[in-house]
């Protein structure tokens, strides 16, 4: 297992799903995780990672309001004196048809999956600078490079992620902080509970290992890219997503 013993991160959307997840894996690893949710839940969610030996803290930060974020930053800083991983994990999905689809609709996928990474990395970003050290790591999707009927909002947040993830990369490198991105495909959270059956099995017939994903198997993607032995992986966007798509 890669050590994240004495680190810091900050993982935004962690009360459920692949940000449970990557919470769950960072926690094992060592990590002191800082769970940001807009959910209440996130508490919950970090009580039971807590019960299990994990170092978390749920702080309720709303990732599109850059006061909040500024606010829980400050908080971390004064408590733990530097933060090492920013995962920027929170997204929604607000699906119609392109011509059904209304501006509100729009706005809110963008604002939540995609301007929150300007909001978020900027927050951190001197603190990382001044320590000269940095994983920050940011979700995109399958979907962002093949596209989805009914996600032209959702489709368009994640591939400005990975255009984001290249761009930052060459301003940040030289401060020893990388920026990545994962690209998850199929992976088994409460939205995919919810679809019908055969639903989920045309999905998984799609991919190569036949199964679905987890959110733990994202957790270790992650992990990984937040090592101190990727420090040479930079602007990249992993694919994770048991081969259902080409590189």
């Amino acid at each position: 297992m890669i050590s994240l013993e004495g680190q810091v991160a900050i993982i935004t959307g962690g009360a459920q799903g692949i940000g449970e997840g990557v919470c769950k894996v960072f926690c094992e690893a060592g990590a002191t995780v800082a769970l940001w949710d807009v959910r209440d839940s996130g508490a919950e969610t970090a009580e039971k990672i807590k019960a299990n030996g994990g170092n978390v803290f749920f702080q309720k930060v709303d990732v599109t309001n850059r006061e909040a974020v500024d606010k829980a930053v400050s908080e971390i800083i004064s408590e733990h004196k530097k933060i090492d991983i920013l995962i920027n994990n929170a997204g929604i999905l607000r699906d119609k048809s392109f011509m059904k689809m209304s501006q509100a609709e729009w706005d809110a996928v963008i604002n939540v999956n995609l301007s929150s990474l300007f909001t978020t990395t900027q927050a951190v970003l001197p603190y990382m600078r001044e320590a000269r050290y940095g994983r920050i790591i940011s979700a995109s999707s399958i979907n962002g490079f093949a596209g989805a009927f009914g996600q032209t909002n959702y489709s368009a947040t994640k591939a400005g992620v990975a255009g984001f993830t290249r761009a930052l990369c060459r301003e940040v490198g030289r401060y020893g902080i990388t920026a990545n991105a994962v690209a998850p495909g199929f992976i088994e959270t409460e939205m995919t509970a919810s679809m019908p059956e055969e639903v989920v099995k045309a999905g998984i017939a799609m991919i190569p290992v036949a199964r679905i994903g987890t959110p733990e198997d994202m957790g270790y993607a992650y992990l990984f890219l937040a090592s101190k032995q990727a420090g040479f992986i930079n602007g990249v966007t992993l694919h994770s997503n048991g081969g259902a798509m080409p590189m």
